[in-house]
């Protein structure tokens, strides 16, 4: 196990991925797979043992928003399918095949160009149709069945592309995590359904067809189709306030930090650039090294609060770079070099995540993927350090 620098450090409960994955696979149909969504260095709790992980609890497949992010877990021993679901420059196109590693397919233009230089190095590359019903980003445009209903000749035309091999279809829902959304969610599904359909009867069967994001598989287990494809709940989150909650899920990722300094501060003294906060009577203030470009947000500054055994130490002031000052008045035990929780569980206390994305007007998903680098991922089984990962040393 290799040393990590205790200045900042997130902790990553490997058990409790394993008791998500078995908790989403529960209100699943029956042979459904279960596709991991992994992008962003597995949304801040990184590849090599997060990713190990899953595949160890039960995901059947893995999905990556690119090349280099599908590569990096090749690398770091994954063996089952992966799916990348954005942009791959199709000069890329044998780093595909020879990875054994399936791509999002979404226009004309594209599918061509990934035809021409699959021909060109004589390999084939396994492809997954994206349509795009209502999230509008990328994707064939099918929003209306009647009015779009070219696109489906346009789909059938591309299928039959030297190199290219049509694996799976997909589209994405925008709003299944919104209380408001069923209606536009359902259609998304319906158009989704004609699609399929309408290809199937031109001869085109695909073996894996999804559409359930982590809100879908919650709100709408009907939809589950042949794949669904889980994100934010893998770790432990919701994506909304206002999901169904028929699973009970374990977040994974604790942020954790040493005390630098504490000291006494007098009435009227300003903390942090600024000055935004000016002691009103005499305080005990502790400095904690961590900062916005740890991925603690500066919109935080004055409005959050981190954890000192098991008691709640206001931010103080703006949120530095590299530091943050919090009230720790009247808590006992406060000294230089104790572990407090930026978010996660100390003690009794346990600190939400989404909570903190709440103060700074942000989304649980932000948080975790925002954390840098010069943070170091130590991975515990059992309450045990396992591994760790600390990519500055």
């Amino acid at each position: 196990m290799k040393e990590f620098l205790r200045r900042t450090w997130a902790q990553i409960n490997l058990d409790a991925i394993e008791n998500n994955i078995l908790q989403i696979k529960s209100i699943l149909k029956p042979g459904t797979l279960l596709c991991a969504t992994v992008k962003a260095d597995c949304y801040g709790h990184g590849y090599a043992y997060t990713a190990a992980a899953m595949s160890d609890a039960g995901a059947d497949w893995f999905s990556v928003s690119n090349l280099a992010e599908a590569l990096q877990l090749r690398r770091s021993g994954i063996k089952k399918p992966v799916l990348i679901l954005g942009y791959t420059p199709p000069s890329y196109v044998r780093e595909l095949v020879y990875n054994d590693i399936s791509q999002a397919v979404y226009s004309s233009d594209y599918a061509k160009a990934l035809s021409f230089e699959a021909e060109r190095a004589d390999v084939t590359v396994n492809a997954h149709i994206k349509i795009d019903t209502g999230m509008s980003r990328i994707g064939f445009v099918y929003h209306d069945s009647v009015e779009d209903s070219a696109v489906i000749d346009e789909i059938a035309e591309i299928c039959s592309l030297p190199g290219i091999s049509p694996e799976g279809i997909f589209t994405h829902f925008s709003c299944a995590d919104n209380a408001d959304g069923e209606l536009f969610t359902r259609l998304q599904y319906e158009l989704f359904c004609t699609a399929t359909d309408s290809l199937k009867q031109l001869g085109i069967d695909f073996c894996v067809r999804h559409c359930s994001n982590s809100a879908a598989i919650l709100n709408f287990p009907e939809m589950n189709f042949d794949m669904v494809r889980a994100g934010i709940i893998l770790y432990g989150h919701y994506p909304s306030k206002e999901v169904r909650r028929p699973i009970k899920l374990l977040p994974v990722m604790e942020l954790k930090a040493v005390i630098s300094m504490v000291k006494e501060i007098p009435e009227g003294t300003p903390v942090s650039y600024g000055g935004t906060y000016v002691s009103s009577e005499k305080r005990t203030v502790a400095t904690v090294p961590i900062g916005y470009a740890d991925g603690y947000p500066r919109l935080l500054s004055n409005k959050m609060y981190m954890l000192v055994n098991g008691r709640k130490a206001p931010v103080l002031g703006n949120v530095c770079m590299d530091q943050t000052v919090i009230d720790v008045t009247g808590i006992e035990g406060v000294s230089e070099g104790k572990t407090i929780t930026v978010f996660g569980r100390d003690g009794t206390a346990f600190l939400d995540v989404s909570e903190i994305a709440e103060k700074a007007g942000l989304l649980n998903y932000e948080i975790l993927c925002s954390l840098s680098r010069r943070v170091p991922r130590v991975y515990i089984r059992e309450d045990k350090i396992i591994e760790t990962t600390d990519y500055m040393l």
